[in-house]
């Protein structure tokens, strides 16, 4: 029986079929050159289609992060009140900024290599910061990619001159117009911005300031979200406000095109200005 079993074995084995190679068993098909390139023309057709939508939600994200930012850093001036006899905070401008290291924010920004452009430790000496957490991130919109030839600047907002107290510079621009020193001052609140975000080329203080009864441009104010900027409001609420006219939203052009450029109309002039503070009577 085993020779039996092993003869079996061996007729059994003998009638299998020859094993074939993988190679001629199965063919894999590849892309013809023709093929690829239809294939990367209807990504190429796709990506196109997509690229407006993604940057409509990043511009879109990016102006709710800085209304969020500004919406800090109106809270924070509202404790600083309420923690000061209703006093505002101060409001100064280059020279003084420079000098007391007293004012709301202690960076003065330039495109040349001054430490204001990249030290944040000014940010966090300013009169605000305490009421910030000492966080620096929110003087910054996200869109802002203006860089100083010592490295990318810190600050992007700005705060309106007739806000606060401006020291030396009181009343100096625009005597026809309320300086509001305390909350109690503002006989309009939801009508008087506090902060705004302040185009690259004009931003230097945290001194936002124009001569109202001028249509001429010395600070022009910020326009990162499709033509749009964010503003807070003495009654604590916020506006994101599109810019009429393309002489107000420019390209940064580095180097101070503002100090003086016509506002011509003055529609988006007219607007701010209404916003800014009130007639004296």
């Amino acid at each position: 029986m085993i020779i039996f079993c092993r003869q079996s074995v061996l007729v059994n084995i003998s009638k299998r079929k020859p094993l074939t190679s993988a190679s001629t068993r199965f063919r894999v098909r590849a892309f013809t050159l023709i093929e690829l390139l239809v294939v990367i023309a209807i990504i190429a057709i796709l990506a196109a289609m997509l690229l407006p939508a993604l940057n409509k939600a990043k511009t879109r994200a990016q102006g709710a992060s800085c209304a969020g930012n500004i919406k800090q850093l109106a809270l924070a001036s509202q404790l600083y009140a309420d923690e000061n006899n209703e006093l505002l905070v101060n409001n100064h401008g280059i020279e003084e900024t420079k000098s007391r290291q007293q004012n709301w924010v202690n960076n003065v920004q330039d495109w040349g290599t001054g430490d204001g452009n990249t030290n944040l430790a000014l940010l966090r000496s300013g009169q605000l910061s305490p009421f910030l957490g000492q966080n620096t991130g929110v003087y910054k919109c996200p869109a802002d990619k203006s860089v100083a030839d010592n490295g990318r600047r810190i600050r992007s907002v700005a705060m309106n001159s007739l806000v606060g107290d401006p020291g030396v510079l009181t009343n100096r621009f625009n005597p026809g117009l309320i300086q509001c020193f305390k909350t109690s001052d503002f006989t309009q609140p939801s009508l008087v911005y506090v902060f705004l975000d302040e185009h690259p080329d004009t931003i230097n203080d945290g001194f936002f300031m124009n001569r109202w009864d001028e249509y001429k441009w010395g600070n022009l104010p910020g326009s990162y979200h499709n033509g749009s900027t964010s503003l807070s409001f003495a009654d604590g609420h916020m506006e994101i406000h599109r810019w009429a006219l393309p002489t107000t939203i420019r390209s940064p052009a580095r180097g101070a095109v503002g100090g003086g450029f016509p506002a011509d109309p003055g529609t988006d002039y007219d607007w701010l200005r209404e916003r800014t503070s009130s007639r004296r009577l």
